[in-house]
């Protein structure tokens, strides 16, 4: 028999209990945080959840926290019930769905205060997007107590910033990375694709392009700041307003000039017409 729509629920209290139940059996439970608007790339969330778990849960939940005045919370994308069948049809267990306050009750006053990972990039762009992040993930992992997390590489900062959280609360549970997912041209799956003209979507995979340019040249012996800046003007010149393009350590984000200093991992922001696009890849070593 085909498989039914995974059922969603809206409140911690009936998460907690479905959880309780799958742990009383002796299950490990993954966790798949989203903000819905569901794509191949949470697809292979899921997929590798169910790899590492007996159960996942999705989370679709559209945090206003992480957004600026500015951003485009109300033009998120929000369709839920074809993430619903999408989810199911990946192996999720349960959807957990909540409204704003059931997540954010009335008196609301805490949040969570980083540095480390969570310092430039992102930031000098969107100063509170992180305390909004981890915020809401550090409540979602406490409210579902999973064994794993499963965060995709295409937001590489995010996934820096919520390992760094959980290893330094102490939160039990690991938090897995899983590779960008990429149409045929090389442009990273994102919800905010659909935002993107048919000549901004023509552009977009320059982005990628220059990324592995720049990795190429670095791998050859170019020195990073000159590749990095090759790829700068790569950038610039296919019509992205460029915000960001650096090389940073891969674990700890901070600026890094050779090689020799560590792993690298080539971050990109950008934004073509309305839409803003990020990128990573790693340097080979």
């Amino acid at each position: 028999m085909p498989r039914t729509t995974v059922r969603p629920v809206h409140t911690v209290q009936e998460l907690r209990q479905q959880v309780s139940a799958w742990r009383a059996a002796g299950e490990r439970i993954a966790l798949v945080p989203t903000m819905g608007a569901l794509h191949a790339g949470h697809m292979a969330l899921m997929t590798a959840g169910r790899q590492h778990a007996d159960r996942v849960v999705l989370t679709i939940f559209v945090n206003p926290t992480q957004f600026a005045p500015t951003e485009d919370l109300s033009r998120y994308p929000r369709t839920l019930e074809a993430d619903l069948a999408k989810a199911s049809a990946a192996g999720a267990d349960l959807a957990f769905v909540p409204d704003v306050a059931e997540m954010y009750p009335e008196g609301f006053a805490t949040t969570v205060s980083l540095t480390g990972p969570a310092l430039g990039l992102e930031t000098d762009f969107r100063p509170t997007h992180f305390s909004g992040v981890a915020t809401v993930v550090a409540k979602l992992f406490i409210q579902a107590a999973p064994d794993v997390a499963m965060f995709g590489e295409k937001d590489y900062q995010q996934l820096q910033v919520v390992t760094r959280m959980a290893r330094d609360l102490d939160l039990p549970l690991n938090v897995i990375g899983v590779p960008t997912l990429r149409e045929a041209d090389g442009l990273a799956l994102s919800s905010r694709n659909v935002y993107l003209s048919a000549d901004e979507r023509a552009a977009a995979p320059v982005l990628y392009r220059a990324l592995n340019d720049a990795a190429a040249a670095i791998t050859t012996g170019t020195p990073i700041a000159h590749a990095v800046e090759a790829a700068r003007v790569t950038v610039s010149g296919a019509g992205f307003d460029l915000q960001y393009l650096e090389a940073r350590h891969a674990q700890t984000l901070a600026p890094i000039q050779s090689l020799a200093e560590g792993p690298v991992r080539l971050l990109v922001a950008a934004r073509i017409g309305t839409t803003r696009l990020i990128d990573n890849i790693a340097v080979p070593s």
